[in-house]
């Protein structure tokens, strides 16, 4: 078969199962890409989650030895929430991120590769592929860019013009020789609103981040938060839209396309009281079907600690004293212990200083003292 038929045949059967965007680009290697990275891990600038191989991150013939080309699909998800449940005093609610409300994307995307996969394997004898979504070596936004699905914002996610930047990649590596797209230009001009707000300045500049330090990255650690994150997520429970929400790119883009990725309003800002007592298979009950969930209940819990501490919701003191007295995990107790001062409920200082006297492991005395200090402010 002609490879220009392919390629459009493919193009059509990309959107009739749902694929928002489908680009091509070569299998070249990501020469800039390969420099930029190695700068980010000299400023230890990288997160930790990522692949650690630069060359494997850059070479796509290191991965599929005959490969000629990428495909590179986007699917967009929601950026608003119809009847979205709203928290008060005695029910105070947390947030998920937009990119994990409904399924799990990597999920849906596999699914949706795994589709285009079959069409080729069926038109294109001794094909050869290998597809990824976001945990693969591959960088999907700097394969997306490439293959013209959008341009890399300064806000460090791509951009596309009919989606905004409220849209899910992955890609295949693939031995067909299929005819490259060409690029987007940069339409960011002289913007800089996604750096000017984004709470502890993790976009050093347009299209750098320093991942340590974004909140998105914080709310997935699983130790203590550092203290000077703690004031920063406010009711985040996982991930942060900020650089996100404030582009002008976005504006009015509702993206209301897939079912599979329509939020269930008490999921994804859910009451954060019944997060702290709930046990693992509820929360994998609940939850597990959401990317939110993927590093399981421990750090939701402390990042629903922080947030009732951000709200200083005083009805949640029987609970944080359960926490601190009772809780088996030492980062649970000492969160408790912190939002315990932060809160600054008539019983705080009595409870803090009975816990000092039983804690013996020295993170979460550390916490307590911090709690007392909070007190005494």
């Amino acid at each position: 078969m002609n490879v220009l038929t392919l390629q459009q045949e493919l193009r059509d059967f990309a959107a009739s199962i749902g694929v928002d965007k489908i680009g091509f680009t070569t299998a070249a290697p990501f020469v800039d890409l390969k420099h930029l990275l190695k700068q980010q891990q000299e400023l230890n600038y990288q997160s930790g989650f990522e692949e650690e191989n630069i060359e494997l991150r850059t070479e796509p013939t290191l991965l599929l030895e005959e490969a000629a080309s990428i495909i590179a699909i986007a699917v967009a998800y929601p950026s608003r929430m119809e009847n979205a449940p709203t928290g008060k005093k005695g029910a105070r609610r947390g947030i998920f991120c937009r990119a994990s409300w409904g399924t799990d994307y990597h999920t849906v995307l596999r699914e949706k590769l795994k589709e285009i996969e079959g069409f080729l394997v069926e038109r294109v004898p001794g094909i050869k592929f290998r597809s990824m979504v976001d945990t693969g070596e591959l960088v999907d936004r700097a394969v997306a860019e490439r293959a013209g699905i959008g341009w890399s914002g300064k806000n460090c996610s791509i951009i596309t013009p009919e989606f905004g930047s409220y849209v899910y990649l992955g890609e295949m590596i693939t031995n067909i020789p299929f005819a490259p797209d060409e690029a987007i230009e940069d339409q960011c001009g002289e913007c800089t609103l996604c750096i000017d707000v984004c709470p502890t300045g993790a976009i050093v500049q347009g299209g750098q981040l320093d991942s340590n330090r974004c909140v998105a990255f914080q709310t997935q650690t699983k130790g203590f938060l550092p203290d000077e994150f703690r004031e920063k997520i406010g009711n985040r429970i996982y991930g942060c839209d900020t650089c996100q929400t404030v582009c002008p790119k976005n504006k009015g883009k509702k993206n209301w396309l897939h079912a599979a990725f329509e939020p269930e309003p008490e999921l994804a800002k859910p009451l954060l009281a019944p997060l702290l007592s709930m046990t693992n298979k509820e929360f994998k009950s609940q939850f597990g079907h959401m990317s939110g969930s993927w590093r399981g209940k421990k750090p939701i819990q402390r990042n629903a600690i922080i947030a009732l501490a951000h709200f200083k919701e005083e009805d949640a003191m029987p609970q944080l004293i359960d926490l601190l007295t009772k809780d088996e995990r030492p980062m649970i107790r000492g969160t408790a212990a912190w939002a315990i001062g932060k809160i600054a409920a008539a019983e705080a200082e009595e409870v803090l200083l009975a816990a000092l006297q039983l804690e013996q492991d020295p993170d979460v005395l550390n916490e307590i003292d911090k709690g007392l200090t909070l007190l005494k402010n």
